[in-house]
């Protein structure tokens, strides 16, 4: 759920790059982002991870710009001869000068471990290597076990003989890693289509690293990468992946086990199994073009988007820009001639599709190449042959990966990064409305822009780029006006906020009602406004409206119209708090008028006046932001007590002071005692106040 970026904060001109990373190599693959990491040494962090094409992996503070990583780890070793694979050597120039991470690595925050997958050059025979890595998040360290280096073997004629072997020289970790039941799956591609290579996908477990399963897409003949534009497997909820495989042999039609072109379900409950698969009726002419289904991954929709008859669609893109809309439970194989057994087919409507498009409110969003970006409405198992809304401007070829932030189903941005080295956010619900663009520097192809918890994270070609909101709001404490301690606070609680970026500048309320916005700031509990009376950039003075109920809350804060800064509250039925002089003492007025002080003590036998706020409910209802009347009285719902020096006190009366907002005003009658100064205290229902002094002299 992303609160803070809205189509408005993005578009107010408060939205930009925050700050910048510099890295030591190309950035291909997705920066992921962990909460609350409790890095070593250095206490706990938000975090980015970015990997690189020169073999590193970073740990950077996703909240603000340090001079240095949380932590950095390359698998390189020049004095060993280790080192990243050069482009030249591999012949091979799709990703230049070299290679190392390409694919997103998978995170797993319950072990708080991170899998990543490195390839190097190694030694004077050039020997490539491909291997998993397995690294704790907090330190960079690889765990028990790890790396283990790629290999695999399966019975099959496609390598000459009788076995397909893994060749970490001809095979590229294009697509993203998955982490599905215990197991860390990568999947593999190939180097340029160069020799007798073959798509596979290959399991892990996640805790020892061995090898627990694979499956070779062509296994009798070659080819069928799995690249799908760097993003990862699909999963269901029954434990099967699915996966999309380009150019190579197909001989599904014939009872064969070659499934390039192919759509591919894999069952994961005993190994990997083929369970299904759909391959187009001309597959073997889309191979023959390079107009390969997987330049696309399998999108699986919420079961929202399906029918009775089809409740769990797929949906793939292409390379010659067709869709293919699949039931999930019956991929519908291969049927000459014709897809007609598929839920449907859009042979064209938007440009070549590299990476996969985005699903949100019912809609999927396709950033072709040289196309539009658009949104095709899908509903009741049927994706429209028409976008509900596209931009203005086409995306150059190769289009773009779309990523979609929103807060559930409002606030909907369409974020990509274009070839022409631009970010760009488009309101997802009028993509007509470009919202923002900056330039990021460098393009690196098929990348995913990451955005979490009011940040978006952009990999380039030498940097981590992080944008936010310039003048995001921060708040230190909420406290009861009247002590300034923190806590609870009832419904009525005057309170203070301090922070920083609270409002652009110093303002107060003209009079009473207290206004439900001022100065530019505002502020709601639980989506019900907060009235103001003072307002400034370090400290807002507000009212607890009397509409919220106990229990846990949620308080945002505003300027101009953008959501800043939220926090959690606990509402308590009752939550008093005496009001304190600028000495310290409770500030208490004398019968006499004066104000009480170890100066100007209160007379055993009279009765003085307390102040305090955080009384709850009153009867009769006060509205929220308004003084109280002098007549009626208005009193709270709880009973009053109080104590001086630990005694029971006569409460003689107990209501809200006339022409104040939430400010409750108690008398209370001065007992015998020694003269000096007493903790006073003030119950409400079943809550106590702070303790604050009282000074006492004789009759």
């Amino acid at each position: 759920m992303e609160t803070r970026l809205t189509p408005a904060a993005v578009s107010s001109g408060q939205f930009g790059q925050l700050f910048s990373y510099p890295v030591d190599g190309q950035v291909y693959a997705q920066p992921l982002y962990l909460p609350g990491v409790n890095i070593l040494a250095k206490g706990v962090h938000n975090v980015v991870f970015v990997v690189t094409e020169h073999d590193s992996v970073y740990a950077f503070d996703a909240d603000s710009k340090l001079s240095a990583p949380l932590w950095q780890v390359s698998f390189l070793n020049h004095a060993a001869g280790v080192t990243s694979a050069s482009a030249a050597d591999l012949q091979c120039n799709s990703i230049q000068p070299e290679v190392g991470i390409t694919a997103t690595p998978v995170i797993d925050a319950a072990s708080g471990t991170l899998y990543v997958v490195a390839m190097t050059e190694e030694g004077p025979s050039q020997r490539y290597v491909q291997r998993l890595h397995a690294l704790d998040v907090t330190t960079g360290a690889e765990r028990p076990g790890s790396p283990v280096e790629i290999q695999a073997s399966l019975p099959g004629t496609g390598d000459g003989n009788t076995m397909v072997r893994f060749q970490p020289a001809l095979t590229k970790e294009r697509a993203g890693l998955l982490l599905l039941n215990g197991v860390v799956y990568t999947s593999w591609s190939s180097q340029c289509d160069s020799g007798r290579y073959h798509g596979w996908v290959i399991g892990y477990d996640e805790k020892t690293l061995q090898q627990t399963a694979a499956y070779a897409v062509t296994p009798n003949w070659d080819a069928g990468s799995i690249w799908q534009s760097g993003a990862a497997p699909a999963a269901d909820a029954d434990g099967n992946i699915y996966v999309v495989s380009g150019n190579g042999t197909f001989d599904g039609d014939r009872g064969g086990t070659d499934l390039a072109e192919s759509v591919i379900k894999l069952s994961t409950s005993q190994g990997l199994a083929l369970e299904d698969y759909f391959a187009p009726f001309d597959a073997t002419a889309l191979s023959e073009q390079n107009l390969d289904l997987g330049s696309s991954g399998a999108v699986l929709l919420p079961a929202e988007a399906g029918s009775p008859a089809h409740p769990r669609l797929l949906v793939n893109g292409t390379k010659f820009g067709g869709i293919f809309v699949l039931d999930a439970d019956n991929l519908g194989h291969f049927e000459s001639g014709s897809n007609s057994q598929i839920v449907q087919s859009l042979p064209s409507g938007i440009g070549a599709v590299f990476g996969v498009p985005a699903y949100w409110n019912g809609r999927l969003y396709f950033a072709g190449a040289d196309d539009n970006l658009k949104a095709f409405p899908v509903k009741n198992g049927t994706l429209s042959s028409q976008p509900a809304t596209e931009t203005a401007m086409p995306i150059q070829a190769p289009g773009a990966v779309p990523s979609v932030s929103a807060n559930g189903s409002t606030n909907g941005i369409v974020w990509i990064t274009d070839r022409s080295a631009q970010l760009r956010a488009f309101d997802a619900a009028d993509l007509s409305h470009e919202l923002y663009h900056a330039d990021i520097g460098s393009f690196v192809k098929f990348s995913t822009p990451t955005i979490a918890d009011g940040k978006v994270f952009v990999g380039t070609a030498s940097s981590l780029l992080v944008f936010g909101l310039k003048t995001s709001a921060a708040v230190s404490a909420v406290v009861n006006a009247g002590d300034f301690e923190p806590g609870p606070v009832a419904p009525g609680s005057i309170v203070s906020l301090f922070g920083s970026n609270l409002a652009p500048q110093a303002a107060s309320a003209a009079g009473v009602p207290w206004p439900f916005q001022l100065g530019g700031s505002s502020i709601t509990v639980n989506g019900i406004p907060v009235p103001l009376s003072f307002v400034s950039p370090a400290q807002i003075n507000a009212q607890i409206p009397f509409e919220i109920s106990p229990g846990d809350a949620s308080m945002d804060v505003s300027v101009g119209g953008l959501s800043l800064a939220q926090l959690p509250l606990t509402i308590e039925p009752a939550a008093p708090g005496l009001f304190l002089s600028a000495a310290g003492h409770a500030l208490v007025q004398n019968q006499d008028g004066t104000t009480n002080s170890p100066g100007q003590p209160a007379s055993a036998g009279t009765v003085v006046t307390a102040f305090l706020t955080g009384q709850g409910t009153l009867d009769p209802n006060v509205p929220s932001g308004a003084a109280a009347p002098a007549d009626p009285p208005v009193s709270p719902v709880s009973a009053v007590s109080a104590s001086i020096g630990g005694q029971a006190v006569e409460v003689v009366s107990a209501r809200m002071a006339p022409g104040l907002v939430g400010v409750l005003q108690i008398g209370i009658r001065i007992p015998i005692l020694v003269p000096g100064d007493y903790a006073l205290q003030v119950g409400v229902g079943n809550a106590m106040s702070n303790s604050a002094l009282i000074s006492v002299g004789g009759n």
